[in-house]
């Protein structure tokens, strides 16, 4: 087998239902599997699995046992000479396992491969690809100042080019499954946070190479924050704890330095989200790209702005439009096609949402700081 995905799921029944159906038809043609496995969510998301999609591999954990030891409980039984570590809210272009394969073959002494993230909003996410997280790049990081070849992101790659970094993100990770066991897979003393920096940096120190390959795009709605909250500061700080006990020598004026910088950063977040604006973009019209007349008439019934369809000419021919909120009905526009057109628009007072094929529900994040919203149809 050439292939297994591996997606955890926690309590995002919609977002893994459409996950794992871009994934299936991105599989076509290649010899692989899915495994998801969930980590006692208090949905119906293991039902959804078992009624929808009864030839996958399900694991059903009892408790939250976090990232690390879940992903490693469903890599012991994959059966693909490669893995890809997929997040339930994320979704894949047709094309992109095919692309992705071809590319890893061809890299000697391939560590993982990561590709290019965007948000529901159809920005790229930085965190796609990061440098070594060193103490001061870690600290210039919480200080707001991570640009340049010294910063917490890799700059220096083209987020649409190729090459060789430090850091990927653990939304999309795709390597030898011989490699990922050599090295020990995720280290569990990491909980939900920090998971990916360890196991990237783990893959260099055995001598692989990780690689960034921005000429394919992967949709994941819940980006890495720009509004950090004190959880999220908390769990950054936790993990870069670990990671320096583990991989550097103790530098506890660093690492207290860092603690203090995690407390001043915790405020101004504070008075940031008190005085941050709504900047949703203003809606003027739903612009609905499907043949369906069903899918029309019940937005029109949802929506108190005019709804009215595009065709699929509207995407190819990269028409203008601005103010629209855009919804894409897959069983008519493709994922690949889907990604393009939210490239182009972003920055056009555009927001987006996705009918995934065969079901009944929209879904979309106008933040990436959000994990987005369903709307049951």
């Amino acid at each position: 087998m050439k292939l297994t995905v591996v997606i955890l799921n926690y309590n995002v029944r919609f977002f893994l239902e459409q996950c794992i159906i871009s994934v299936e038809r991105a599989m076509k043609g290649i010899n692989a599997e899915i495994i998801v496995i969930d980590n006692d969510s208090e949905d119906d998301s293991c039902a959804m699995v078992k009624r929808r999609f009864p030839h996958i591999t399900l694991l059903e954990n009892k408790e939250n046992v976090g990232f690390s030891k879940a992903n490693n409980q469903a890599v012991a039984i994959a059966k693909g000479e490669y893995i890809c570590i997929l997040n339930p809210d994320a979704a894949v272009a047709e094309d992109t396992f095919l692309t992705a394969l071809g590319f890893a073959d061809n890299i000697e002494k391939l560590g993982a491969l990561g590709i290019y993230l965007m948000d529901g909003t159809g920005h790229f996410l930085p965190e796609s690809k990061r440098n070594l997280p060193t103490p001061r790049r870690a600290l210039l990081k919480l200080l707001g100042r991570s640009k340049g070849t010294n910063g917490y992101y890799a700059w220096h790659v083209e987020d649409r080019t190729s090459g060789e970094i430090d850091i990927l993100a653990g939304a999309f990770m795709l390597m030898k499954r011989s490699v990922f066991n050599e090295v020990g897979g995720f280290d569990e003393d990491y909980f939900m946070y920090g998971e990916d920096i360890d196991l990237s940096y783990k893959l260099l120190k055995a001598g692989y190479k990780n690689h960034y390959f921005g000429s394919l795009c992967v949709l994941h709605y819940k980006g890495e924050s720009t509004q950090k909250d004190d959880a999220y500061l908390d769990r950054f700080y936790g993990a870069m704890r670990i990671f320096y006990k583990k991989h550097y020598r103790s530098n506890f004026i660093l690492t207290g330095l860092l603690g203090i910088v995690v407390v001043i950063a915790k405020v101004f977040r504070k008075r940031t989200v008190q005085n941050r604006k709504n900047t949703s973009p203003e809606t003027k019209e739903v612009l609905v790209f499907t043949e369906s007349i069903p899918l029309l008439k019940k937005l029109s019934e949802i929506y108190d702005i005019p709804v009215r369809s595009a065709s699929k000419t509207t995407v190819l021919d990269n028409a203008l439009f601005t103010h629209s909120l855009c919804v894409f009905d897959v069983d008519y526009v493709s994922y690949r096609q889907i990604f393009a057109v939210m490239r182009q628009r972003k920055n056009k007072q555009n927001s987006f949402r996705i009918r995934p094929p065969g079901c009944n529900f929209v879904i979309g994040s106008d933040q990436s700081d959000q994990k987005g919203g369903v709307i049951e149809l």
